[in-house]
């Protein structure tokens, strides 16, 4: 990433941040998710992915605050890739979330590309989304995400081994005239059970809202199941 976009970035965090930390809203909850994914000939692949939302505490940095549980929302998505290089692919994919009685439809398209380096990865993944639900005008996502995954042991992730998972994305969001950044660190701990079986777990942290001086800060905790076919 260019130096100068993140020292931008960085800057518009934390000046955002300390200008408006009273008034600024929080959420913690859990983001549980069951991963499948399934090789097939051709260098194709599908995963299919099950994530749930669920709320524990919200409200604001100066005091006010609700600890009623919520179940917020359930997404399905299904999403094709094809490897196009040795290091890379391209995928779409659809994504359908239920929220209450609300139905909301999601198009993705991305791409990704893997480095392998002296005792770690790095992944880059560059994402476009189109979201639509019948009470909300569409909503249109770009993102950006780097990854490292660092094994705890050796040169590379083994059975029955620890690895350290990190990601850094930046979501820019347009909906109507109105334009919204994210910023999500994800700090993860991973451990390969066998060949086709990981998990990992770890925190969520996402900030955004930062144009309409309503500041709002997310912490999920992120458990997540990984299962190869």
């Amino acid at each position: 990433m260019n130096t100068k976009y993140f020292l931008f970035l960085f800057f518009l965090f934390f000046t955002g941040t300390c200008a408006g930390f009273a008034q600024s809203r929080y959420q913690f909850g859990m983001l549980p998710s069951v991963n499948l994914n399934q090789k097939f000939k051709n260098d194709w692949s599908l995963n299919t992915k099950l994530e749930s939302r669920q709320l524990f505490m919200n409200g604001t940095f100066s005091g006010i605050s609700n600890t009623k549980y919520q179940y917020v929302l359930t997404d399905f998505s299904v999403l094709f890739a094809k490897k196009v290089s040795v290091n890379s692919r391209v995928a779409g994919g659809y994504l359908i979330r239920v929220e209450g009685p609300e139905l909301m439809h999601r198009f993705i398209q991305q791409y990704t590309m893997v480095q392998r380096l002296s005792g770690f990865s790095l992944a880059h993944r560059v994402m476009a989304d189109q979201s639509f639900s019948v009470n909300e005008n569409p909503e249109f996502r770009f993102r950006y995400r780097i990854t490292s995954e660092i094994p705890l042991s050796g040169e590379s992730v083994d059975p029955k081994e620890f690895y350290v998972k990190l990601n850094n994305e930046y979501v820019n969001s347009l909906q109507s005239i109105r334009y919204d950044l994210e910023i999500r660190v994800v700090p993860l701990l991973g451990y390969n059970i066998n060949n086709t079986n990981k998990l990992e777990f770890g925190g969520d942290y996402r900030v955004n809202s930062f144009f309409n001086n309503s500041i709002r800060h997310s912490f999920w905790a992120s458990l997540n199941w990984f299962i190869e076919i």
